[in-house]
């Protein structure tokens, strides 16, 4: 394969230097009715000879005295002007109407204005700027009702992404991602120089053509393409600096000595310790061209990324190359395109981040500086505080232990288009795509952190996992396109192939001889292979996870001006129980432009739109309907067997979700506005459930149970301030806000997510009450401090006796309340462009409100325990003097309301007229997260969406979160 695209790279390339005999100079200018536009492309029709304007609208190109000069711009319509032997043209391109754009959707594509559901469009153009190393960082703030949120940003850890609040309880939230229109795409296999735009499927009726796997929504996403034009390359680079933005305040060492501390003679900051200010290089380069028929873009991805966390980044090489090409008389259209990514990552370990916050701040780095006599070669060399609970040299834990993963990823998609006639076509979709994760993580036995360095047996550790995921993916459908009077009709109907494999492995062994080498490496010569010690184990192997679906689609348009959009879809699954394994999800929608009747003036557009949708979900794990058994040992004989501990269920079938959304849709020249309200029902989910004892005597099994209810609104404004030749102003605003509440659920009354460790293991944080609103944050309230130092809390009933026990946290009189909610009210994002001249400058605001996060380092160590005297403590603004007992209350709650300017931009175009061999150069400087304005005292204001796994869990902000930077970036963007 890499041979035939090197041929036909090069062929291209050779074809494109030598130009027809008989052509003559043509200059020009292209011009719209705004003035210039720069990067516009010139073609000699039916040539791949070509050329882009300058920036003042500027082209030169050899051609024929009878050639026809094929002139594009994006957002304009395309025009054929015949050269007639003149040397100098004026061109002047008309503005495609925006309402007529082509919007790809599920399976095909409508005129925007014929769309009847919920979808956003985001061109690269609108996409956030900067270090963007992730194709979702592209959308973060830019689609109502798409929250995204990467707390800390870890450069490793992949964001939460929650469409329209929570999706699901138990299987995927997370929406579905189709690229060039393969589906269950990867967007880590996708670098963002590569997307040419985003499209959003947000609501049911949009996203049900996809079934089961669309139920979270459906990203789109259209990666860059060739053109018929002499091959061209481009150059983008980035180099980019980020510092810690925000860290937790901790006692300086002579604060520490001050509160009692205990003074071991240093002084360190051992934050400033582990941190450091990372550096971040991109690269990309890329090669787009054709020749008659065929078109190519070739592109190479380099990414150095340093994280702020001592040993925590990632370097990766990403490749990615697009085909298309027509045949049979242009009948047959091929696509294909193909990506690699190979990507080491340094995962470091956020724990030394949070030992940073708790660490003696008078303790030194180096054993050589304790001020009594300590063994440091037994502790690499670093000094160790022995004998307390939970405290260890977080330098240590940051350059000792060694945390890598490395990441493969291959795919491709082929897609076969036949037209038959102007009315009937057939596609054939085939991808397959190809992931494999290995993490290695090693800790040698000088390591006190999890290294057992004071043990005098099994030091060191040694831990492995891999897992490796196949997608394969076959799909064939047809569309009949026809018009008959005043009435367009398009039919999709097709047949759609998925299986999913899924292995994996992990292995965990320790006791090596010394620290000589990394025995991570060398693991036969661990001890554990030759005593009793306990290695650990595990492999597991999914069947064939496969899903099958015929699916249809009508799209009518009436009088250019009423839409119906209709599809239906049978899908079966190999996950559910043998007599519920097939659904069918129906969806409708219907539009009216009324401006087509009313005639507003100056008004391009006023539509209205109501659409329905079903979805359904399955469970994220295979054979939830069979019997659960375990693997047991028989101690007397020293054999084993097989317990049964789950009952089968063979009723168990899809988690379904009904989503009705009416949308309202408004168009000037200038101004564009769209309003969406929703409310989806999820109804069914696969939980696990106590039972009463079956006939083998088990009392679990997984049922489908519980209702959740979301009702939201979502606004999107827009509007050109000023649009003049020389200047012009947007600006776009996006809102969103939604409520949702548990309908039924298992459990009508339950408190869950606890405090954790140290001394509050027992303690909740998060109520889940049927009836009410999803993420409160449920505790007793702070009243003031007795002189003991214990806090007191409020009489919240007042019947006298104070009620304030985690045990007692459902009881009807405990004097607990609703300290907050883990879910914003409001989300916000707001866009500004602007340009003059050479110059353009974009920035991004992002705002959210109404949410409440719990900040556990402040309910751990800000009070000033007596027994704590070996560790620092947090301090703050709202620390309570003379606090000296730490117990979770309203104390720790708070708002997290913030504002931000996320992205700011300025861009300059250098003019390269002069320069023959360059068509375009430009600079540009980034900021990212310059600014944030709340009040809360933690390290990140970004809501918190869930308690790892657990979306009824939100609001909780845990002390293993990476710490907020600040970034400033270089680019040079480079077209010869």
């Amino acid at each position: 394969m890499k041979k035939m695209n090197l041929k036909t790279f090069f062929t291209a390339l050779l074809l494109t230097v030598g130009l027809v005999t008989s052509a003559q100079t043509v200059t020009g200018i292209v011009t719209s009715d705004d003035g210039p536009l720069p990067g516009a492309t010139v073609v000699v029709k039916g040539t791949s000879n070509g050329v882009s304007t300058d920036f003042d609208g500027n082209f030169s190109i050899n051609a024929p005295a009878d050639a026809i000069l094929e002139v594009s711009f994006v957002g304009f319509s395309t025009q054929d002007v015949p050269v007639n032997g003149q040397d100098n043209l004026t061109i002047t391109l008309a503005t495609d109407n925006e309402l007529d754009e082509v919007i790809v959707t599920g399976y095909g594509s409508q005129k925007k204005k014929e769309i009847t559901s919920a979808v956003t469009v985001v061109g690269e153009e609108d996409f956030n700027k900067g270090t963007i190393n992730s194709a979702t960082e592209l959308l973060q703030g830019k689609v109502a009702g798409l929250s995204i949120y990467n707390r800390g940003g870890n450069p490793n850890s992949q964001a939460t992404i929650r469409l329209r609040g929570i999706s699901s309880i138990g299987s995927n939230v997370q929406p579905l991602v189709v690229i060039d229109g393969i589906i269950g795409g990867s967007l880590q296999n996708l670098d963002p120089n590569d997307i040419e735009s985003i499209n959003v499927l947000k609501d049911g009726s949009a996203g049900s053509i996809y079934g089961t796997r669309g139920s979270s929504g459906v990203i789109l996403v259209t990666t860059k393409k060739g053109k018929n034009q002499k091959t061209t390359f481009n150059y983008n680079g980035q180099l980019a600096t980020s510092s810690a933005f925000e860290t937790v305040n901790v006692l300086t060492a002579d604060e520490f000595r001050a509160a009692g501390g205990t003074d071991l003679g240093s002084d360190t900051d051992w934050i400033n310790e582990v941190i450091r200010n990372s550096v971040t290089q991109i690269h990309n380069f890329s090669a787009t061209g054709g020749h008659h028929e065929t078109t190519y873009r070739i592109s190479a991805n380099l990414r150095d990324v340093d994280g702020i966390l001592t040993n925590s980044g990632f370097d990766q090489f990403n490749a990615r190359a697009n085909f298309s090409s027509k045949a049979f008389n242009e009948k047959l259209k091929i696509d294909f395109n193909s990506s690699f990514t190979r990507r080491n990552q340094q995962n470091g370990f956020a724990e030394a981040l949070r030992y940073a916050v708790l660490y003696n701040p008078t303790a030194p780095v180096l054993g050589v500086d304790s001020p009594f006599p300590f063994n440091s070669d037994q502790f690499g060399g670093y000094f160790e505080s022995l004998g307390l609970f939970d405290s260890f040299n977080p330098v240590a834990i940051a350059n000792l232990n060694q945390n890598n993963g490395n990441l493969i990823e291959f795919n491709y998609g082929l897609n076969l288009n036949y037209s038959f006639s102007d009315t009937f076509s057939l596609n054939l979709n085939i991808a397959q795509q190809e992931s494999k994760y290995s993490n290695k993580i090693y800790y040698p036995t000088t390591s006190h952190f999890r290294g057992n360095a004071t043990s005098p047996i099994r030091k060191g550790r040694a831990e492995f996992y891999e897992n490796k995921n196949r997608f394969k993916l076959a799909e064939l459908y047809g569309t009949y396109d026809n018009t008959f009077g005043v009435v367009d009709l398009t039919f999709t109907g097709g047949y759609s192939f998925q299986q999913f494999n899924f292995e994996d492995f992990s292995l965990g062994l320790g006791d090596f001889p010394n620290d000589d080498i990394n025995f991570a490496d060398a693991i036969e010569n661990s001890q554990d292979l030759n005593t009793n010690q306990p290695i650990t184990a595990n492999s597991n192997v999914s069947p064939d996870e496969r899903i099958i679906a015929f699916f249809g689609r009508l799209n009518l348009t009436i009088d250019d001006a009423i839409f119906l959009n209709a599809s239906i879809r049978r899908e079966g699954s190999s996950k559910l129980g043998k007599d519920n394994r097939y659904a069918i999800l129906p969806a409708i929608g219907v539009g009216i432009d009324l401006n087509h009747y009313l005639e507003l003036n100056n008004v391009e557009l006023l539509k209205i739109r109501l659409g329905y949708g079903t979805t359904g979900s399955l469970p994220s794990q295979n054979g939830l309907d069979l019997d659960g058994r375990i693997v047991t040992e028989n101690s007397p004989t020293g054999g084993f067997s097989t317990q049964l501990v789950r009952a089968a269920n063979p009723d168990l079938k899809w988690e379904s979700k009904g989503e009705i959304n009416f949308g309202v849709e408004f168009n000037t020249n200038r101004f564009a506005a769209t309003l969406d309200l929703y409310s989806r029902d999820i109804d069914d989910f696969v939980l696990l459930r106590t039972i009463e004892s079956s006939d083998e005597g088990v009392t679990q099994q997984y049922q489908n149970a519980g209702n959740i209810n979301t009702k939201g609104i979502e606004l999107a404004l827009n509007y050109d301030f000023v649009k003049k030749d020389a200047i012009t102003y947007n600006a776009g605003i996006v809102l969103s806000s939604y409520n949702t509440v548990l309908k039924e659920y298992v459990t009508p009354r339950e408190v869950r997510s606890n405090l954790g460790s140290p001394g509050q293991n027992d303690t909740p944080l998060i109520r889940v009450f049927t009836g009410e609103p999803v993420g409160q944050i449920w505790g007793p309230v702070y009243d003031s401090v007795d002189a003991s130092g214990n806090p007191v809390f409020k009489d919240l009933n007042g019947d006298g006796v104070l009620k304030t026990d985690s045990g007692n946290a459902l009881d009807d009189d405990v004097d607990f309340a609703v300290l907050g909610n883990g879910i914003p009210d409001l989300e916000l994002g707001w866009t500004n462009q602007l340009s003059f001249g050479k110059w353009s400058v974009n920035a991004f605001f992002r705002a959210a409100f109404g949410h409440s996060l719990v900040n556990t380092f402040r309910a751990f160590y800000e009070p000033r325990l007596s027994s704590q005297s070996s560790y620092n403590y947090v301090t703050s603004e709202l620390a309570v003097p003379g606090l000296t007992t730490a117990r979770f209350s309203s104390l720790y709650v708070e708002k997290a309301d913030f504002f931000k300017l996320d992205n700011l931009t300025v861009n300059y175009a250098i003019n390269t007229d002069k320069w023959k061999s360059i068509d375009g150069l430009d600079l540009s400087l980034n900021g990212q997260n310059l600014f944030v304005i709340t009040g809360y005292t933690g390290l990140d204001p970004e809501p918190s969406l869930s308690d790892g796994n657990d979306v009824l869990s939100p609001g909780i902000d845990r002390r293993t979160n990476y710490f907020a930077s600040r970034t400033f970036t270089f680019g040079v963007n480079l077209k010869f």
